[in-house]
Protein backbone atom coordinates (compact mmCIF):
# COMPACT_ATOMS: atom_id res chain seq x y z
CA UNK A 1 0.00 0.00 0.00
CA UNK A 2 1.63 3.15 -0.78
CA UNK A 3 0.21 6.67 0.70
CA UNK A 4 0.53 10.27 -0.71
CA UNK A 5 -0.22 13.17 0.71
CA UNK A 6 0.14 16.99 -0.81
CA UNK A 7 0.63 20.11 1.06
CA UNK A 8 1.79 23.70 0.12
CA UNK A 9 -1.51 25.23 -1.81
CA UNK A 10 -3.18 28.03 -1.01
CA UNK A 11 -3.96 31.18 -2.34
CA UNK A 12 -1.55 33.69 -4.45
CA UNK A 13 -1.26 36.74 -6.54
CA UNK A 14 -0.81 36.72 -9.81
CA UNK A 15 3.01 36.82 -10.68
CA UNK A 16 3.67 35.01 -7.09
CA UNK A 17 5.22 31.31 -6.08
CA UNK A 18 4.05 28.73 -4.12
CA UNK A 19 6.15 24.77 -3.39
CA UNK A 20 3.96 21.84 -3.80
CA UNK A 21 5.01 18.92 -1.49
CA UNK A 22 3.87 15.54 -1.73
CA UNK A 23 5.11 13.19 0.93
CA UNK A 24 4.90 9.22 0.07
CA UNK A 25 4.78 6.30 2.19
CA UNK A 26 3.83 2.68 2.58
CA UNK A 27 5.07 0.13 0.22
CA UNK A 28 7.82 1.99 -1.37
CA UNK A 29 10.87 -0.53 -2.07
CA UNK A 30 12.14 1.21 -5.46
CA UNK A 31 12.69 4.85 -7.25
CA UNK A 32 9.32 4.95 -8.72
CA UNK A 33 8.44 7.57 -11.33
CA UNK A 34 6.02 10.43 -9.79
CA UNK A 35 4.46 13.18 -11.45
CA UNK A 36 2.11 16.91 -10.63
CA UNK A 37 -1.34 16.60 -12.21
CA UNK A 38 -4.12 19.10 -11.97
CA UNK A 39 -7.56 19.19 -12.59
CA UNK A 40 -10.18 22.47 -12.92
CA UNK A 41 -13.81 21.14 -12.18
CA UNK A 42 -15.22 18.74 -14.12
CA UNK A 43 -12.19 19.08 -16.70
CA UNK A 44 -9.65 16.13 -17.47
CA UNK A 45 -6.92 15.59 -14.99
CA UNK A 46 -3.96 17.31 -16.83
CA UNK A 47 0.21 16.20 -16.76
CA UNK A 48 1.95 19.09 -15.04
CA UNK A 49 5.00 17.67 -14.64
CA UNK A 50 7.10 14.01 -14.23
CA UNK A 51 9.87 12.89 -13.34
CA UNK A 52 11.98 9.46 -13.95
CA UNK A 53 13.03 7.41 -11.19
CA UNK A 54 17.02 8.92 -12.69
CA UNK A 55 15.59 12.21 -12.34
CA UNK A 56 14.91 12.68 -15.96
CA UNK A 57 12.04 15.50 -16.20
CA UNK A 58 8.98 16.53 -18.45
CA UNK A 59 6.77 19.51 -18.39
CA UNK A 60 3.37 20.56 -20.09
CA UNK A 61 4.44 23.67 -22.22
CA UNK A 62 1.95 25.75 -20.47
CA UNK A 63 4.45 25.49 -17.16
CA UNK A 64 7.65 25.38 -19.13
CA UNK A 65 10.24 27.57 -17.79
CA UNK A 66 8.10 28.94 -14.61
CA UNK A 67 7.50 25.49 -12.40
CA UNK A 68 10.61 22.98 -11.50
CA UNK A 69 10.00 19.51 -10.46
CA UNK A 70 12.40 17.66 -7.99
CA UNK A 71 12.39 14.81 -5.82
CA UNK A 72 14.18 13.74 -3.07
CA UNK A 73 14.32 9.67 -3.05
CA UNK A 74 16.02 9.52 1.08
CA UNK A 75 13.03 10.95 2.20
CA UNK A 76 10.19 10.21 -0.42
CA UNK A 77 9.35 13.16 -1.03
CA UNK A 78 8.16 15.21 -4.53
CA UNK A 79 8.35 18.86 -4.84
CA UNK A 80 6.93 21.10 -7.18
CA UNK A 81 8.14 25.16 -7.38
CA UNK A 82 5.63 27.23 -9.46
CA UNK A 83 6.76 30.54 -10.03
CA UNK A 84 4.92 33.60 -11.97
CA UNK A 85 2.24 31.95 -11.15
CA UNK A 86 -1.09 33.13 -13.51
CA UNK A 87 -4.75 32.58 -13.15
CA UNK A 88 -4.88 29.82 -15.46
CA UNK A 89 -2.89 27.91 -13.09
CA UNK A 90 -5.73 27.51 -10.60
CA UNK A 91 -7.04 23.95 -10.33
CA UNK A 92 -6.68 21.14 -7.42
CA UNK A 93 -3.03 19.41 -8.10
CA UNK A 94 -2.21 15.83 -7.15
CA UNK A 95 0.89 13.69 -6.77
CA UNK A 96 0.88 10.91 -8.48
CA UNK A 97 3.56 7.93 -8.31
CA UNK A 98 3.74 4.87 -10.70
CA UNK A 99 4.62 1.07 -9.36
CA UNK A 100 4.22 -1.81 -10.54
CA UNK A 101 1.99 -0.95 -13.61
CA UNK A 102 -0.17 0.87 -10.79
CA UNK A 103 -1.31 4.52 -10.58
CA UNK A 104 -1.19 5.74 -6.68
CA UNK A 105 -2.89 8.95 -5.88
CA UNK A 106 -3.26 11.91 -3.48
CA UNK A 107 -6.03 13.90 -2.14
CA UNK A 108 -5.32 16.86 -3.81
CA UNK A 109 -4.10 20.52 -2.93
CA UNK A 110 -5.80 23.62 -4.09
CA UNK A 111 -3.63 26.15 -5.59
CA UNK A 112 -5.39 29.62 -6.15
CA UNK A 113 -4.03 32.84 -8.65
CA UNK A 114 -6.11 35.52 -8.07
CA UNK A 115 -5.89 39.41 -7.10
Amino acid sequence: QVQLVESGGGLVQPGGSLRLSCAASGSIFDINPMGWYRQVGGKERELVASISSIGTTNYADSVKGRFTISRDNTKNTLNLQMNSLKPEDTAVYYCRLSKLGKFYWGQGTQVTVSS
